[in-house]
């Protein structure tokens, strides 16, 4: 996977474990595998994205396979996207630990698809739990906001509930290629949310309208089933890893943490969208 510098945007060569650019700006990879192209003015905080907490509570929840319905469906239509593209290059932007990243790598290999993945995360802490999953994927610590990608190098881009940057979004991408967003449904842990909020408020966030001058929505689909947790971790670890959980009032707090089960409802969207 080609990589761009931070710093002046000149391709960086790998040498060893070592990336540089023709001007010399230079970066080692961490002791993990991963690479931090993340430029310290970059940051909005000292150690931003998500904490070591919130990754391993990620991890911890998403394999128990809750959501394992929802990546095959990602998977899918990643795969048809690919279907005629020779050795894709692919983005996981905002991947977290690497949950999505990796199943989409197992499931191109089923289908004997020769691929270039590459995923990005803002969060230290995210990325090196992702480098424990596996070495064949190039991870990433760097901005969303300032992809070190070649302009119009990749073919695939997935964007699974992360903040939208259109024009981020699209300077790295291929014209013609593909983005696959995901974004919560009305009724996205509609049970939970009832228990946290007073007053559920219908969303307005339109990521057609968001993404439409840079992207064309090819198709839409919605995917939805129930699920049950079954003890007070793994309802612990859910809220851990939703922003949900930062936002608990006392009283909610106190009723959440005395359930031993918890049925809730996952919908999801999923947006395949075209590069313009």
């Amino acid at each position: 996977m080609l990589l761009t510098c931070p710093v002046c945007k000149a391709l960086l060569i790998q040498q060893d474990k070592h990336l540089c650019c023709e001007n010399n700006h230079s970066f080692d990879a961490a002791k993990q595998g991963y690479w931090n192209l993340l430029l310290a003015h970059k940051k909005r905080s000292k150690d931003p994205g998500d904490n070591p907490a919130m990754v391993q509570a990620r991890r911890h929840f998403l394999e128990l396979g809750f959501y394992e319905p929802l990546s095959d469906q990602v998977n899918q239509l990643a795969i048809t996207a690919l279907d005629s593209i020779d050795n894709p290059s692919i983005l996981d932007m905002g991947c977290g630990e690497g949950y999505y990243t990796t199943r989409l790598q197992d499931a191109l290999n089923t289908t004997q698809k020769t691929a270039s993945i590459a995923a990005l995360d803002i969060s230290k802490h995210a990325i090196k739990a992702a480098c424990n999953r596996t070495k064949a994927i190039t991870w990433l610590v760097a901005s969303g906001a300032d992809t070190p990608l070649p302009p119009e190098s990749l073919d695939l881009q997935l964007v699974l509930f992360s903040r939208l940057m259109p024009e981020a979004f699209a300077k790295p991408m291929k014209p013609g290629s593909t983005l696959i967003a995901a974004w919560p449904g009305e009724q996205h842990l509609i049970e939970l949310r009832k228990l946290i909020y007073k007053e559920i408020k219908a969303s307005h966030f339109d990521p057609v309208s968001t993404l439409s001058e840079q992207f064309d929505l090819a198709h839409k689909t919605r995917v939805t089933y129930p699920f049950t947790l079954s003890s007070a971790d793994q309802i612990a670890s859910l809220l851990a890893m939703t922003p949900h959980g930062q936002r608990l009032a006392p009283e909610a707090q106190e009723k959440i943490h005395q359930l031993e089960t918890l049925p809730l409802t996952l919908d999801v969207n999923l947006g395949i969208f075209t590069r313009l």
